[in-house]
């Protein structure tokens, strides 16, 4: 724990939740969102190759599951700037005692928390409000011959999503099972 931020161990090895503290006055405040020595404590030891911010237009979309594929394995911090999501992580290494397991967790433009996601595990997440933001920091550049996702409905998975999913894109549905990826990569 550092005076900026407060890191939470989750059910998956790995995957820490992060409380951002803001400092304010009567001015308004300052919120740190990452800071490389301050984080390390959490278990960020990659260098940042990538930023992206996206917005979610509809409440109930799902966006996810997304991984990339050894040698653009990437972690992730996830963070909600405007609105709310139920954000998932699921363990899909094979070594792992938590493997296909998932957590998932609430972050919001009000709870200043991160999701932390190390390398090999599946992201996604579900819109609980129109016009949601999320920034993500990636720790290796986009590679679509490297790109990989399961199916956020996967029963195997049985992701307790809090609402119904209204939408997902065609590519997100065209997912594999997660059966079905394990037979193709042997596992």
């Amino acid at each position: 724990m550092t005076d900026r931020f407060v890191v939470s161990s989750t059910p998956l090895s790995g995957v820490k939740s992060i409380r951002r503290n803001r400092v304010g006055d009567a001015r308004g405040w300052l919120e740190r969102l990452f800071c490389r020595d301050d984080l390390a404590f959490a278990g960020w030891i990659w260098d940042i190759a990538q930023i992206n911010r996206t917005l979610t237009l509809r409440k109930d979309t799902v966006r996810g599951m997304h991984f990339q594929t050894a040698p653009y394995e990437e972690a992730k911090l996830i963070t909600c700037l405007k609105g709310k999501v139920f954000d998932v992580a699921v363990d899909l290494r094979p070594s792992s005692p938590t493997y296909r397991h998932w957590h998932g967790e609430i972050l919001s433009d009000a709870n200043d928390t991160t999701l932390l996601i190390p390398p090999g595990f599946a992201h996604g997440f579900q819109a609980l409000s129109d016009n949601v933001e999320m920034l993500y920091f990636h720790s290796a550049p986009y590679a679509a011959a490297c790109e990989g996702g399961v199916r956020a409905d996967d029963p195997a998975l049985a992701i307790r999503w809090p609402r119904e999913i209204a939408e997902m894109s065609d590519r997100d549905r065209s997912f594999p099972l997660l059966d079905d990826l394990d037979e193709d990569s042997g596992q």
